[in-house]
């Protein structure tokens, strides 16, 4: 199921509300998944469905991600792929990725609807490239800036101090190099005598 039956499994005060049978709070949000989630475990599918399609109507990509499951599966009602092929795609255009990733699995195995493996990559990807465009916002960009700076900031003076931690090291390795050299000027006025026409 959905991530709204999920938490239910993991839910202790859910949990604990099914255990003793505490009249459960008015379908709203949170409480109107929890609430449906409870109806669907207890076999009551079609008052589950009645609440998420409440949800979803008001929004809720979640609530139509389950119905989408619902009917895919064919749990407590008909097996109906084109039904949850429409509450996935519902879910998904709400950004919610659960959604996206099933109509994609639906598009590969042909579940409902003919084998569209680029329809499928389509909806594999579509938060992908739904956010892609985030860098190039203002915000997005400012916080780039920002980054960098902070970036520089921490990493120049320890740049610096790394630099110079070694610097006597390195110039005495030079001095030594130095005098090990023999005496470039003379050579170089030989090589250049030499090579002067007669």
């Amino acid at each position: 199921m959905c991530r709204s039956l999920t938490l239910l499994t993991l839910c202790a005060t859910v949990l604990t509300a099914l255990a003793t049978g505490t009249p459960a709070a008015p379908a709203d949000g949170e409480e109107g998944l929890y609430q449906a989630a409870r109806l669907y475990w207890d076999g009551d599918t079609p008052r589950a469905i009645e609440i998420w399609r409440r949800l979803s109507d008001e929004g809720d990509a979640i609530a139509a991600c389950n119905i989408g499951v619902v009917y895919q599966r064919g749990e407590g009602v008909a097996r109906d792929p084109g039904a949850a092929m429409r509450w996935y795609r519902v879910a998904a255009e709400r950004d919610d990725a659960e959604a996206q990733y099933r109509l994609g699995l639906m598009y590969l195995s042909g579940d409902g609807v003919s084998v569209d493996a680029e329809e499928a990559h389509r909806w594999f990807t579509f938060r992908r490239a739904h956010h892609a465009h985030h860098h190039l916002t203002p915000q997005m960009q400012q916080w780039r800036r920002e980054a960098a700076a902070l970036i520089r900031e921490t990493e120049a003076p320890e740049s610096l101090a790394a630099s110079f931690s070694g610097r006597e090291a390195v110039l005495a390795d030079l001095r030594r190099r130095a005098g090990a050299l023999p005496d470039t000027p003379p050579r170089l006025s030989a090589l250049a005598g030499s090579a002067a026409p007669n």
